[in-house]
C-alpha cells in the first residue's frame, strides 16, 4: 500500500483564491474582523470566525433589521437591538417540516428509503395462507 505522499502530484492550475466580492444591490459591505464580528453603528455583531477576512453585503430591510450576504447566499438577518444574526427566513413550503422525520430507512438498505406515514392507531391483522386482512373487532 503506498503512502498519499508518493503518489500526489500538485495542480497544474494555480489557485488564485476568492474574486473580489461586490454587492452592488445591497446598502452597504463590511469586512469581517478575525474575531467573526462585524460592526454597524458603533454596535458589534457576531457572524462566524469562518468569514474572518471576508466581504459581507449588508441591506436594510426594516427600521434597525438588515439582510446579511455572502456571494448569492443570505446568511440571515441582524436586528441591531439584538446584535445577533438570525437565521433566515424559511419558505412557506418548508415551514414544520423536518427532512429527517419524512423518510425511514429500511432496516436492510442504508440507501432507500420509503415515506413515512403517520396513522392513528393501526388495525389489527390477521393473516390467513398470506393474505392480510383487517380483523373483526
Amino acid at each position: 500500500m503506498k503512502c498519499p505522499a508518493e503518489i500526489y502530484a500538485a495542480s497544474s492550475r494555480p489557485y488564485s483564491g476568492l474574486p473580489d466580492l461586490t454587492y452592488p444591490l445591497h446598502d452597504r459591505d463590511v469586512l469581517v474582523t478575525d474575531c467573526g464580528r462585524i460592526c454597524m453603528h458603533r454596535k458589534r455583531v457576531n457572524i462566524s470566525t469562518v468569514l474572518a477576512g471576508q466581504r459581507l453585503g449588508i441591506k436594510e430591510v426594516d427600521d434597525g433589521i438588515w439582510i446579511v450576504s455572502f456571494m448569492h447566499y443570505d446568511l440571515g438577518f441582524i436586528d441591531l437591538e439584538q446584535k445577533t444574526l438570525q437565521p433566515p427566513r424559511q419558505p412557506p413550503s418548508a415551514q414544520g417540516c423536518h427532512p429527517c422525520l419524512r423518510y425511514v430507512p429500511l432496516p436492510m438498505s442504508p440507501v432507500r428509503t420509503q415515506p413515512l406515514t403517520i396513522t392513528s392507531l393501526p388495525l389489527p391483522m390477521t393473516g390467513t395462507f398470506g393474505c392480510l386482512r383487517p380483523s373483526s373487532r
